[in-house]
């Protein structure tokens, strides 16, 4: 996938939205920021998807984390669909900004392009408070996102960032639950490190590298 990716940083663009014009760096700065993009409004899939980022609105308020959306289409347009959005969610409102595109020219810029259809893509990016990339997804347009799993991956990054990135997280791991630690950590580290302490898988390669702790 050509352009931006994990590790680099967004384009300090100057964006119109539904709620005024701003920079994206003023945006990212001092939090995290889960942005979002969508081929257009007023389409199926992407009205269920927006609805449930408002659903999940107080998840990511809880973690310190903003929400700033992106489709395809000017302002007025993105204020009439939002109606139509908080009805079919039923109570939820949303309060995120959303950034309009209408002639196409900041979707690219922001790699949120859909290879296949060579067109505006169902992407997501996990955006830090330095505004590089950490983290990506991008759909096709007949799938919609599954909002438990950008909160859990958003949590895995957070947890990993307290920690200096001395962790990493193992496959379905969710909050509450061991982590690993990085290969890059020695045992006498380890030891320092995590005072709680720590287990080592016992392995056939006797290698030592699969170590599980309890992190807060």
């Amino acid at each position: 996938m050509p352009g931006i990716t994990l590790g680099d940083t967004v384009p300090n663009l100057e964006v119109e939205t539904t709620h005024g014009t701003f920079k994206l760096h003023d945006y990212f700065a001092d939090s995290w920021t889960v942005l979002f993009s969508h081929p257009g409004d007023f389409t199926p899939v992407c009205t269920t998807e927006l609805g449930a980022m408002a659903k999940y609105a107080h998840e990511f308020d809880k973690r310190g984390v903003k929400l700033l959306g992106l489709s395809c289409d000017d302002v007025q347009s993105h204020k009439d669909w939002i109606k139509d959005i908080e009805a079919f969610t039923h109570g939820s409102k949303v309060k995120y900004p959303i950034i309009a595109d209408p002639n196409k020219e900041i979707i690219p810029q922001l790699n949120m392009i859909d290879p296949i259809e060579n067109g505006p893509s169902r992407a997501l990016h996990i955006v830090g408070p330095d505004s590089k990339i950490k983290l990506s997804f991008l759909y096709p347009s007949t799938t919609g996102r599954n909002m438990d799993e950008v909160l859990r991956a958003l949590d895995s990054l957070l947890m990993a960032s307290k920690h200096n990135n001395k962790i990493a997280t193992p496959v379905n791991w969710k909050p509450d639950e061991p982590v690993v630690i990085s290969p890059g950590v020695s045992d006498e580290e380890a030891k320092k490190m995590f005072p709680q302490g720590f287990k080592t898988a016992d392995l056939p390669s006797k290698k030592g590298y699969l170590r599980h702790t309890e992190v807060s």
